[in-house]
């Protein structure tokens, strides 16, 4: 169930309570990345500690290692990373069609070739399901074909007719799960239509016409377009998306693009951002995106980011990680990616209480401009 705060001075900007079986999050909300089974180089009481509410998992690598039934035999997803709170697992779609070189596409679902070992293997849009329902995830994606933001009319209607049968389909094989455990896992659909304003609003009306979602994602958006064409898809799709459903926004996670998001109505959001640009040695902060590897921050005594409270930043400096980094010490990495995300799960709690509080339109304008003038 979803239950949304909208203020007349807050445009678009929505605060909601989602309940899930594993727990109640509240949203706006980001969730990090565990690809794996594992938020790279944090552990889940990193995770925990920092706020961490709700997690992804990936569909495509879980099944491909160890296997979506090795993970179920060790208590599902939850179980297998020791984590108690909500995952929401995608779909393993945009894995499988970013290999474009390894893999063959048609109505029936998709043919390729695994990235570890060279086997053919093939995905459907029950297999997804069927991988997800081993996963044990509270939030299952639908199959869905992805196409890059820059795709033709022709490529994006084509993904967008398949996706449309493909969800069909994973509905159907959904509710034959869930009869046997029903309210375990819920089943989100994808819309996709690329940068075509119509071919969106169109993708909304087939999935209401297949099902009557308790959440809707939007994907194919964060993939090599423009940021204000990307804004501008969001603007033009909103009024048409249910209002009594959170929507996931998928694949975002840099600072200045999830509050745009929020800005136009958009809830939760995922990437693998943060981590990665940790392990690369750059870090968020209120005044920009910092390189820990400046030879200026030998010396610095001040830590990441004066206004952060985490781990890293009330402990240690910047002359500090900025060695761990220059002597390649795996400290780094985690004291980092743990930074960065506690910077994105602080920025959504702060995004909400704004929200809540009716200021949210001033205040993420300042924000804004703070962090875009400041970047380093």
């Amino acid at each position: 169930m979803f239950e949304f705060t909208v203020d007349g001075g807050m445009g678009m900007a929505r605060a909601g309570t989602l309940e899930l079986p594993h727990g109640t999050v509240e949203t706006p909300l980001f969730m990090p990345v565990g690809t794996r089974g594992t938020v790279r180089a944090l552990s889940s009481a990193d995770l925990d500690a920092i706020g961490t509410r709700m997690l992804l998992g990936n569909t495509y690598h879980l099944h491909l290692r160890p296997g979506d039934e090795i993970v179920r035999r060790l208590g599902g997803l939850h179980g297998f990373m020791s984590w108690e709170k909500p995952i929401l697992t995608d779909s393993g779609g945009f894995q499988v069609f970013s290999l474009s070189t390894l893999r063959r596409v048609d109505d029936e679902g998709v043919e390729f070739q695994s990235h570890i070992d060279g086997r053919r293997l093939r995905l459907t849009p029950e297999k997804a399901t069927e991988i997800q329902w081993n996963l044990g995830s509270d939030v299952a994606m639908a199959f869905d074909h992805v196409v890059p933001g820059q795709a033709s009319r022709a490529e994006a209607e084509d993904a967008l007719v398949r996706t449309s049968a493909w969800l069909r389909r994973g509905c159907a094989r959904h509710a034959e799960l869930a009869a046997r455990h029903p309210g375990t896992q819920t089943l989100w659909p994808i819309v996709q239509g690329a940068t075509f304003h119509d071919l969106r609003e169109r993708a909304v009306a087939e999935i209401l016409d297949i099902t009557a979602p308790t959440g809707i994602a939007i994907g194919g958006l964060a993939v090599g377009e423009p940021r204000q064409v990307t804004y501008e898809v969001l603007e033009s799709l909103e009024p048409h998306l249910p209002e009594a459903i959170p929507r996931y926004l998928m694949g975002v996670g840099f600072p200045e693009d999830i509050l745009e998001a929020i800005r136009r109505g958009m809830d939760l959001f995922d990437c693998v951002a943060p981590t990665r640009n940790g392990r690369n040695g750059s870090a968020f902060t209120h005044d920009g995106t910092l390189n820990v590897r400046n030879a200026a921050l030998t010396s610095d005594e001040g830590p990441i980011d004066g206004e952060c409270k985490c781990e890293t930043c009330s402990t240690y400096s910047r002359g500090y990680i900025r060695h761990l980094f220059v002597a390649e010490e795996l400290l780094g990495l985690r004291l980092l990616s743990l930074h960065n995300v506690h910077f994105l799960i602080r920025l959504t709690r702060e995004a909400r209480n704004h929200i809540l509080n009716g200021d949210f339109d001033s205040w993420s304008t300042e924000w804004l401009n703070r962090y875009n003038a400041n970047s380093k």
